[in-house]
């Protein structure tokens, strides 16, 4: 490595063991605990307040407001006012909105330390991981659509006839946001800013487990002067708030990342109430497949991430690994060593790369679907239990000689389990990849080009990766197919699901090409 490449990593390293060391689990200031409504921070209407949970110790972060359906039709309220036509934000020029945007990404950017370690605590991920992906992956994000605010437009089409037709890219209207807790302030980021690039008003609602981030955001979206109305944020609970506000007969779209459980909910809701437009990036259970003519340290070191991120709580981690007869022995080795040199412990320790799961109830089905696994004949590897008698920490877990039919090769365990088996030929490895219900993501690992391309195409998934997993930038659209849901957050594919078309036609005396 050289000089030039080996200083910057090193002071990358030193500014986040600096940022960890001036935020940790006891010393970091929880600033707003309030519902954003309408630009003012209030209590929910009931009073009723809920308990955040540390991950990392099972202590009580604080507690939180708590919205239920009339805080929800308040909160729709103002963003119908706010997207009423003559509105300051209606009114405003394209290019203002993304300008606010940029505010808001540099005030984030201001603000990285304190909200990196705020998204830690009360999500339970590494500081690292939060200071160096998630929140900087937020910015991009606000600044990638800022970009985008004034150059969403329609066209004019030479119809037959005297007549001018063109069209208009229009804002949807208020538009509902439901967050999960994975990655709490990236998937906020990933819904509201295409929605306000668009000219949308958004109705956010955050997973009742990691409120904390987006209620900071609130405060730097009024700081920076977003207007009034235009971006309300919820801290509840999803029977409750998610509810009322996928009932909703004001809320004209929502978007949903979760699991597959919730979204078709979310979808019947629709249905029955004014079909308003949605979009579900939902379960997945992701194969990778490694061919024995790959690099093969390059496969076993993607294919570790692309289960081991995040403690594998990614809707598209790479669960479900198929791995050629010729290197399966040598492949499993490998992994086991990655796995078994994970770090655990407290996420403000520079050294921790592993966290804890989100709650006791995920931790539970995890233990839960790897005891399924021993008991239908599995080979555990290594890991398999908790870690630790404090907070919700999981061992990294590897199963071998995993059959297809196995409960942890067919459900979506969301955490960090990782399920191996074995394959001969191409087809059929692309038989048994394709035989889920989801069809979020999928990895290929391959030096041939034109294997890579025919598996890639025949793999009926959203995202396939070749030669890398979990690379995830805003400029390319993400989603998926069957079960994982439709409609893609990123790129520009995101701007349809905030915009509608409309077609005017006018009659003209003479038409002139």
């Amino acid at each position: 490595m050289t000089l030039s490449k080996f200083l910057p990593r090193t002071f990358a390293r030193l500014q986040s063991t600096a940022a960890a060391a001036a935020f940790n689990s006891k010393n970091t200031p929880i600033k707003q605990t309030q519902l954003f409504i309408n630009n003012e921070f209030v209590e929910a209407k009931s009073g009723n307040r809920f308990e955040v949970i540390n991950p990392s110790n099972g202590d009580i972060i604080c507690d939180v407001a708590e919205a239920d359906k009339a805080d929800v039709d308040i909160a729709v309220a103002a963003a119908r006012s706010a997207f009423e036509i003559g509105s300051p934000w209606r009114t405003m020029d394209a290019s203002h909105r993304g300008r606010l945007l940029y505010k808001l990404a540099d005030a984030i950017e201001r603000d990285i330390d304190y909200i990196s370690a705020l998204e830690t605590l009360d999500n339970g991920k590494p500081f690292s991981d939060s200071r160096h992906v998630d929140v900087p992956l937020v910015i991009k994000c606000l600044r990638y659509y800022a970009g985008w605010a004034d150059k969403i437009h329609g066209k004019v089409i030479p119809a037959d006839g005297s007549t001018l037709v063109y069209t208009r890219h229009e804002p949807v209207g208020v538009v509902g946001g439901i967050i999960p807790w994975n990655f709490p302030l990236l998937m906020f980021a990933w819904k509201i800013a295409p929605m306000l690039a668009c000219g949308n008003t958004a109705v956010m609602k955050c997973a009742e487990q990691t409120p904390l981030t987006a209620l900071y955001v609130a405060k730097l979206a009024k700081e920076v002067g977003f207007p009034d109305g235009v971006i309300n944020i919820l801290s509840g609970f999803g029977n409750t708030a998610g509810g009322a506000m996928s009932h909703h007969m004001d809320i004209d779209k929502i978007g949903f990342t979760g699991s597959t459980e919730v979204g078709k909910i979310i979808q019947q809701a629709s249905g029955q109430s004014n079909l308003k437009r949605v979009t579900l990036e939902l379960g997945g259970k992701s194969p990778n497949i490694v061919f024995d003519d790959c690099d093969l340290k390059q496969a076993v070191g993607a294919s570790h991430m692309g289960l081991f991120f995040n403690v594998g709580q990614c809707c598209c981690a790479g669960s479900r690994l198929y791995v050629q007869e010729g290197i399966y022995e040598k492949f499993v080795g490998e992994m086991v060593k990655q796995a078994e040199a994970r770090v655990l412990g407290d996420p403000f320790d520079p050294k921790t790369n592993h966290g804890a799961q989100i709650d006791a109830t995920q931790l539970n089905k995890i233990i839960g679907l790897v005891d399924s696994g021993v008991k239908q004949g599995a080979s555990l590897q290594c890991g398999g239990g908790q870690h630790g008698d404090k907070g919700f920490y999981m061992q990294p877990t590897v199963f071998a000689d995993v059959k297809d039919d196995m409960d942890i090769s067919t459900q979506e365990i969301f955490g960090p389990v990782m399920q191996i088996s074995s394959f001969k030929t191409v087809d059929e490895v692309i038989e048994r990849a394709n035989n889920t219900n989801y069809g979020l993501a999928a990895g290929v690992f391959t030096k041939n080009v034109d294997k890579m391309y025919q598996v890639s195409s025949a793999l009926k998934a959203g995202h396939v990766w070749g030669n890398t997993y979990n690379v995830l930038v805003t400029q390319s659209p993400f989603g998926g197919y069957k079960e994982s849901g439709f409609g893609r957050d990123l790129g520009e594919y995101a701007l349809s699901s905030y915009t509608e078309v409309k077609c005017v036609t006018m009659a003209v005396p003479q038409k002139n090409s």
